[in-house]
């Protein structure tokens, strides 16, 4: 995986409009009309996000006569994933550490009400 896709992705997908855009294209393939529906934005400013998500790699547009359909490519966001994933170990690492951290107190707790101390 290499950086620059990996900056490429992060950087189309910190902007909510393409978020939204690729959320709808997880449902299915869609005209750029179709994507802009639920948008208080004009079809060129859709045209720009979907450029933007197609120079990440993370969709993209086919060609069936005058209809061009737009279509999410995923592996960009298994790349994403798998980035993320080493730090969710290290968190769940983490969170395991200061469950059991939790379960001592509350035995020792137990432990003293038990004893009167």
């Amino acid at each position: 995986m290499s950086a620059d896709h990996l900056s490429a992705t992060f950087a189309a997908l910190a902007d909510p409009t393409r978020r939204a855009i690729l959320a709808r294209l997880s449902a299915g393939e869609a005209t750029v009309t179709e994507l802009a529906e639920p948008f208080e934005i004009s079809l060129p400013a859709v045209s720009k996000h979907l450029k933007v998500l197609e120079r990440a790699g993370l969709i993209e547009r086919g060609r069936d006569a005058q209809w061009r359909p737009c279509r999410l490519r995923a592996e960009r966001l298994r790349e994403v994933d798998q980035w993320v994933e080493q730090y969710r170990k290290f968190w769940e690492d983490r969170l395991g550490r200061l469950d059991e951290y939790l379960r001592q107190l509350q035995t020792r707790e137990k432990t003293d009400d038990r004893t009167g101390e």
